[in-house]
């Protein structure tokens, strides 16, 4: 490991390590603008100038300039101070004075850069340069008059993403920055150069003009658009959500976020249910709680009551409406609202088990009725990574624009029965070999099939290294899906054998893709938050909380277990899912053994300890030996990506997502 000196201070770096990265390492803030960590580097601002000996007697580009042993780092010399103001300088040659109506104000690198390392007057009197209006779609709001040609959005769009939308035109001072033909930005990962962006050239469109940093309420939160369970923070103003930004976490989504994830939180506010109703002669009509209750309550359900969970409702909620159907002696518990009923007596065999950061070191892939870009597009970036590094990925399923390449087999999940021989040679070859089940192929003996394969593959082994590998993989989309199959959501005949058992009163935790008819004899209580499906076909709806309006407990499809905070209220008469859980106990008669929400999770833990502890929760490493064959046609589930839950349906922003960018309607912007 090189040994280098950092303004006198002798420190050792790793190999391979930049002088950036070593000045880093000895706690010396060094300015920049182009570089960033999980891009590559482009050493175009020259902001990070340093000096170095041995060397020519002048500043270098810290970001590109490898550390090497017996090098002395200057980062505060006359030298470099004069080279950073000079840079500065002609940053803002013409960069325009908008900061008073820029949203970037206030979290802007180059105001803070400027202030640190700028000089306090500028000596160009020349006309500043100004660039047309590009159009990026309704998600990114431009003023390329602003851009200082970082090229950082260039490099994620065509690293990260693999989705080559965004370029530069000309040179010189004439560059440009624009999408191609100046079309939107298509893919559902576009949002990220918002965060990217250093200065305000690029800023999120629907949030334009609504607040600054400051006034906001910061609160860490988990992600329920999907069931990656991606970090992130949620920014509210009063009891309103005003945008959801995504924290870093290496293990989870790094610090990238999804298009829905970022922009369907101005859903929270529309469509809300706010008060109880009831359905009186075939109407729903608005209610007060007591009355509710009391309608629940004089059916006297008995053990004749079942429960099903939503796609986005915390184990907290699980488990509370677990205890109430298990004190009235039920045991019929769903969460997988569509139909699906796979084994769930092993939860390795239904886990994301190699990791997501894991799957990025695998050699072949097989992908099994998952249109991931869709489904879990944290999780397409990383299999990116992971054919960068040169893995050989497979596809089972219709084909769909991958952005990582990778070979489609068939269509038929039959083929899991004879794969061809390139497949079984790079499994037979592989140290570390991976196969991912997406939610199409977990049906019609789907699951079934690929643990076989799994075992004839031996996708469970140890590395060279000692340590253990379990290279099978099932991707969720349903952010609540395996925390209610540590909970015990989940009959063996999926909701069929709810269906069957025809019960006096359904309590629905905001599902919204249950097929409502085959409860016809039920009395429908709904306890959610948006007016969707779920709701038309309540008999009683009791107004509950979304993710942002509550504490609780997700596990992401690898198992992690995360904790998020309430951020804000929730509007109206509704309540935390948990207190009307609570209250219906009390309608009933019966005890549910907590009072507070302390106590609530205090029960959970008991009952599943691993519940109680963030991180990865331990399923053990075997897997089931499956054994069915499989057939039929795969379809993705998924058929808008912007239109999946209640939430997002409820969003203008998703709604205007999916008829531009989907359906190619053309929106007219209004002359200013």
């Amino acid at each position: 490991m090189p040994k280098v000196k950092v303004d006198g201070v002798e420190i050792e770096v790793p190999a391979g390590a930049t002088v950036l990265q070593a000045a880093e390492l000895a706690g010396k803030e060094i300015p920049r603008f182009c570089y960033h960590e999980r891009l590559s580097i482009a050493g175009n601002c020259r902001m990070c100038l340093v000096e170095v000996k041995p060397g020519p007697p002048k500043p270098q580009a810290s970001c590109a300039l490898p550390a090497a042993d017996g090098q002395e780092i200057r980062t505060d010399s006359e030298m470099v101070k004069k080279a950073r103001e000079g840079v500065m300088e002609f940053l803002l040659i013409n960069h325009p004075l908008d900061c008073p109506i820029c949203d970037q104000g206030g979290e802007c690198d180059l105001q803070d850069q400027s202030v640190a390392y700028g000089r306090g007057g500028s000596r160009y009197h020349e006309n500043k340069r100004a660039v047309t209006e590009k159009y990026m779609g309704p998600l990114i709001k431009t003023q390329m008059t602003r851009c200082i040609h970082c090229t950082r959005c260039v490099r994620f769009s065509e690293e990260i993403a693999g989705v080559d939308e965004i370029g530069a035109l000309y040179r010189g001072e004439s560059m440009q920055i624009t999408t191609y033909l100046e079309h939107a930005a298509k893919h559902e990962m576009s949002a990220n150069v918002i965060d990217l962006c250093p200065v305000g050239a690029l800023t999120s469109r629907p949030y334009a003009f609504e607040a600054r940093p400051w006034e906001l309420k910061k609160t860490l939160g988990i992600d329920v658009s999907d069931a990656t369970g991606s970090n992130i923070r949620i920014d509210a103003r009063g009891r309103e959500v005003l945008r959801v930004l995504p924290r870093n976490n290496d293990d989870v989504n790094e610090e990238w976020l999804s298009d829905k994830a970022r922009f369907q939180v101005d859903g929270l506010v529309k469509r809300r249910l706010d008060k109880p109703y009831l359905r009186r002669d075939g109407k729903l009509a608005p209610a007060s709680w007591n009355e509710a209750f009391a309608a629940v309550a004089t059916l006297n359900p008995g053990a004749s009551i079942a429960a099903v969970a939503g796609d986005m409702v915390d184990c907290e909620t699980m488990f509370a409406a677990k205890a109430l159907v298990g004190t009235l002696g039920s045991t019929l518990l769903e969460g997988r609202q569509t139909g699906m009923d796979y084994d769930t007596s092993s939860l390795a065999g239904v886990n994301f088990n190699t990791t997501f950061a894991g799957i990025e070191t695998a050699d072949v892939i097989l992908i099994v009725g998952s249109n991931v870009r869709w489904e879990a597009p944290v999780v397409n970036v990383r299999l990116r990574k992971a054919v960068k590094r040169g893995a050989k990925v497979f596809l089972v399923g219709p084909e769909w624009e991958t952005t990582f390449g990778g070979e489609f087999l068939s269509e038929d999940l039959s083929v899991l029965g004879s794969l061809p021989q390139q497949v079984t040679e790079a499994f037979g070859a592989a140290k570390r070999p991976a196969m991912i089940v997406g939610g199409a192929a977990l049906g019609r003996g789907g699951l079934e099939a690929a643990l076989s394969l799994a075992g004839q593959f031996n996708l469970v082994r140890n590395l060279e290294d000692g340590s253990a590998w379990n290279g099978f993989n099932v991707l969720h989309m349903a952010a609540s899906r395996m925390g209610g199959l540590m909970l015990g959501y989940a009959q063996k005949g999926g909701i069929a054998d709810i269906a069957a058992a025809k019960p006096k009163v359904l309590l629905s935790l905001g599902a919204d893709e249950v097929d409502y008819t085959r409860f016809a004899d039920s009395m429908i209580v709904y306890i959610g938050h948006h007016g969707d499906k779920g709701a038309h076909a309540a008999d009683v709806i009791l107004p509950a909380s979304a993710y942002t309006e509550k504490a609780g407990t997700y596990v992401n499809t690898e198992g992690r277990v995360q904790f998020s905070d309430k951020a804000v209220f929730a509007p109206g008469d509704a309540r935390e899912d948990w207190t009307i859980l609570r209250a219906l106990a009390d309608a009933f008669g019966v005890s549910v053994g907590f009072d507070s929400f302390d106590q609530l999770r205090a029960a959970m833990v008991a009952q599943v300890p691993a519940l109680g502890v963030e991180g990865l929760a331990d399923y053990g490493t075997a897997l089931p030996s499956g054994g069915l064959s499989a057939s039929g046609a795969i379809a993705y589930p998924i058929k808008d990506f912007y239109m999946t839950n209640p939430i997002a349906r409820a969003s203008a922003t998703m709604q205007r997502c999916s008829a531009e960018l989907l359906h190619g309607e053309e929106f007219a912007e209004a002359a200013e």
